[in-house]
């Protein structure tokens, strides 16, 4: 797509908490206009008057979407009537939502800002986590392995780590393995009975694409190099493949896949394995 073909508008959230949310909503709301891209101004942890001026002064000097997560009616009445002065579009993305649960539960909500970022249990669960896939990661101290809820096996360039940290914080203690051809699996793994143990692979053309990109960034390119011969990744799949459907491990194939989608298939194979009854 040409470049000229493409506009760009404003974007303004505006949130008393860290605006986690309406960065996540909005994006994914945008990704479906591809030509018509967002400047993003960001406005968390607004909670008092003089916070909200700099963001309604911002509103009027640059006009456009504003989505917002503020739970003050002062703040709300006030920005609210700022987008019907300046004729832009407001809308409070948990206010529908917040109108829904009350209507089926029939009790008020307690109004509390970032309730969804306090330091509970679940909190304490996804640090615990991140800890734990950090130090578990691409082979590491495999004597931890059994302390797992996944574990991922692959070849190079599978996204083994990012998909990892990200499984973590969602709370899924992760640890990673990469694959060699004639490099044995650790013991532990292979021992191990409570991780579900999932294997990640992509089309050779496409990991041969991403490792020839991270040699030239590291500025370690070299043409004979095994790493990104086509016939030898070819090989290093289809080992990956053959070891997998040995030890009976589900494989998901990342080649078009993000990373969120990637965890989310992985959640899912969790979840099911957890339904099952304990032989």
């Amino acid at each position: 797509m040409s470049a000229k073909t493409v506009s760009f508008f404003h974007l303004h959230l505006v949130s008393d908490s860290t605006g986690e949310t309406l960065i996540t909503v909005a994006r994914a709301a945008a990704a479906q206009y591809a030509q018509v891209h967002p400047v993003e101004h960001v406005y968390p942890a607004v909670r008092t008057n003089r916070q909200l001026d700099r963001v309604l002064n911002e509103i009027e000097n640059e006009p456009g979407v504003v989505l917002y997560t503020l739970l003050e009616q002062d703040l709300i009445a006030r920005l609210e009537d700022k987008c019907r002065d300046v004729g832009v579009p407001c809308l409070s993305i948990l206010g529908p939502v917040l109108h829904l649960f009350h209507s089926y539960l029939g009790t008020e909500s307690t109004h509390r800002v970032g309730a969804q970022h306090m330091l509970n249990a679940e909190y304490f669960k996804r640090i615990d986590a991140l800890n734990y896939t950090m130090l578990h990661d691409d082979g590491q101290m495999p004597d931890g392995l059994n302390g797992a809820d996944v574990v991922l096996v692959g070849v190079s360039r599978t996204s083994k780590t990012p998909t990892s940290i990200y499984l973590a914080n969602r709370g899924v203690k992760t640890a990673n393995i990469p694959l060699l051809p004639g490099m044995a699996l650790p013991p532990q793994l292979e021992q191990a009975m409570q991780p579900l143990v999932v294997g990640l692979t992509a089309n050779p053309e496409r990991i041969v694409q991403i490792r020839q990109n991270r040699l030239l960034g590291l500025k370690a390119h070299r043409d004979d190099d095994q790493y990104i011969d086509r016939q030898a990744v070819a090989e290093e799949v289809a080992f990956a493949r053959r070891l997998c459907a040995k030890h009976n491990w589900p494989m998901i194939d990342v080649t078009r896949r993000s990373i969120e989608e990637t965890a989310a298939a992985i959640i899912a194979l969790l979840a099911e394995r957890r339904r099952q009854p304990v032989a």
